[in-house]
């Protein structure tokens, strides 16, 4: 009976063994999967541009819709977005060259620094939320955890930040587990307080040959009942013409 009970031991820790390295398999290297993401919403040499569509919602107001359009050469860290409604703030755009920031209003003619955190024209969207992913960069990942988000498997990835220049300096980002794609992304200030929860709705255009989110709800955990939609359409991924990065443009914009 000793050999038996030996063979069985042995059998049990062979199983167990495999187990271990199969959970392993199952685990993917995290920080490559952030870069993965990143990869999603970066177009290296060539330029970007679409149109997004802002429906924020406040409670006891009306629907209130804001259009931009967004133009991004990468490869130079630069990105104009553009208001084109609603007509009163048509013509108003932001210029950012590298850390740079600028606000231009028609009105006066006049530009002031602002910065990637400034949300759009009230809704509940950030100058940032239009940039390139730079959550490998920005970001360590702190915890890791599997979860389930509707009909898909995730993995729920807490990350705390390398610097204060980013939006938020705790983020639980929601991911896919068999398509590295974002779901939904929490957003926390520094002592933890909840402040937007953005849901990366799985409906995708294609961006020359990547896939990005074609509409996302970002919800105030702040204020609630508030929130607001954006759906993106005329996207178009290539060469731009230089002058869409200068400041010339946006004063001709209007």
């Amino acid at each position: 009976m000793k050999p038996l009970s030996f063979k069985r031991g042995a059998l049990g820790a062979l199983i167990l063994a495999a187990s271990i390295a199969s959970a392993a398999a199952a685990t993917p290297d995290f920080k490559a999967l952030l870069k993965s993401i990143d990869e999603l919403s970066t177009f290296g040499k060539k330029d970007y541009s679409a149109v997004y569509d802002i429906v924020s919602e406040k409670p006891g107001e009306n629907a209130a819709t804001t259009q931009v359009q967004i133009f991004r050469r990468d490869d130079h860290d630069q990105m104009v977005i553009l208001l084109q409604k609603p007509e009163k703030q048509k013509g108003q755009g932001y210029l950012k060259i590298d850390d740079n920031v600028w606000f231009y209003d028609p009105e006066s003619g006049n530009y002031s620094h602002s910065t990637m955190k400034e949300n759009i024209n009230g809704s509940q969207a950030k100058n940032s939320d239009f940039k390139k992913y730079t959550f490998a960069d920005d970001f360590d990942i702190v915890k890791t955890e599997e979860g389930k988000l509707g009909a898909f498997d995730t993995w729920v990835l807490t990350l705390a930040a390398k610097n204060a220049e980013v939006s938020y300096q705790k983020i639980r980002l929601t991911v896919r587990k068999d398509k590295p794609l974002p779901l939904k992304e929490e957003d926390f200030s520094v002592s933890d307080r909840p402040m937007r929860t953005t849901f990366f709705l799985p409906t995708y255009v294609q961006a020359g040959d990547k896939l990005i989110p074609a509409k996302m709800k970002m919800v105030d955990e702040v204020n609630k009942g508030t929130q607001s939609v954006l759906t993106i359409s005329n996207v178009f991924v290539g060469k731009l013409e230089d002058k869409y990065f200068q400041k010339t443009f946006l004063e001709s914009a209007r």
